[in-house]
């Protein structure tokens, strides 16, 4: 069976990072066959980089508008594989990642998405796997991230990893990353969203923690830094998951979820209980975060009835 694979790598100021990035995507086992950079318009350094390589599979895209969503859509609609690996250009692909990921589309014709593990790196060191839970949703709205400390099996998840994931052009038909998140950068939980799409058309999507890059998380132009809090940031986290979770769930679901997020909620997000968890360490920082994430779910529920309309 013949895939053909592009690579698509939203980017922004960070070239010292993207050289690394390309390089690890040139040295595959299986090479792609089409590269696909996004790049902002006003982004003259990271052009006039790109402009001195010389391969004939590498393709620029420009964008004027700034954030991952507009980046992510533009490199998909440009693209021409019939899988699409999404990545960031603060990583570094391990040499069989493509042929790891190839693997699964080919052996499985009901996977729609094919994700792995971004060893991500804190002063030189990497981040050892030790979650065996990865990429969960639980039935009363709680996110299960780790993938980055993934271990085990292939296994069936409900999210997939930005920095790490990929996607069959067939499953993703129709579909665009939505444009109603908030952010003007890495406006998180753009694949909360997206993964929930896809899995709503009936693809399953797969972790394999042998599906590799390495991660070494660069700076942020944007409020949503990292390693800090910042209040915008905080607000549009809120919003994206809770517009995102309302958008792809039932009824009944919706009422749990939100039940959930108020009365519990999560240490990135907190309710009224992680709040109480969280006083004693951050004082009135733990209360700014509860109003905050309030506010963002109020708003997340604003936006996603709003689009019902």
């Amino acid at each position: 069976m013949k895939l053909s694979i592009s690579v698509v790598i939203p980017t922004y100021n960070r070239v010292d990072a993207l050289v690394k990035c390309i390089e690890g995507i040139r040295c595959q086992t299986r090479l792609p066959d089409e590269i696909v950079i996004v790049v902002r318009s006003s982004d003259r350094t990271t052009q006039q980089f790109l402009s001195s390589i010389e391969a004939g599979n590498l393709n620029v895209a420009l964008v004027d508008q700034g954030g991952m969503i507009a980046a992510l859509n533009t490199g998909i609609s440009k693209s021409k594989g019939s899988i699409i690996a999404l990545t960031d250009d603060d990583t570094v692909p391990h040499p069989d990642w493509l042929l790891n990921m190839e693997r699964h589309y080919i052996e499985r014709p009901d996977v729609g998405g094919v994700g792995g593990r971004d060893i991500v790196f804190h002063d030189g060191k990497p981040v050892p796997p030790q979650k065996r839970q990865v990429g969960m949703i639980r039935p009363y709205g709680r996110i299960i991230g780790n993938h980055h400390i993934g271990m085990g099996n292939v296994r069936e998840v409900d999210v997939l990893k930005g920095a790490n994931m990929s996607f069959r052009r067939e499953a993703i038909r129709g579909l665009a990353f939505d444009e109603n998140l908030k952010g003007t950068g890495a406006q998180v939980h753009n694949e909360l969203d997206f993964s929930q799409a896809v899995k709503k058309k009936g693809w399953k999507l797969l972790y394999d923690p042998s599906v590799l890059v390495d991660h070494y998380p660069a700076v942020r132009f944007d409020e949503d830094q990292r390693n800090g809090f910042n209040e915008t940031a905080f607000f549009n986290a809120a919003h994206n998951e809770t517009y995102a979770m309302l958008k792809h769930r039932g009824l009944l679901d919706r009422i749990i979820y939100l039940v959930w997020v108020v009365t519990v909620g999560s240490k990135a997000s907190p309710g009224v209980v992680q709040g109480l968890r969280m006083l004693p360490r951050q004082k009135g920082t733990a209360l700014k975060k509860v109003v905050l994430a309030f506010k963002g779910r109020w708003g997340g529920w604003k936006t996603w009835r709003g689009s019902l309309e």
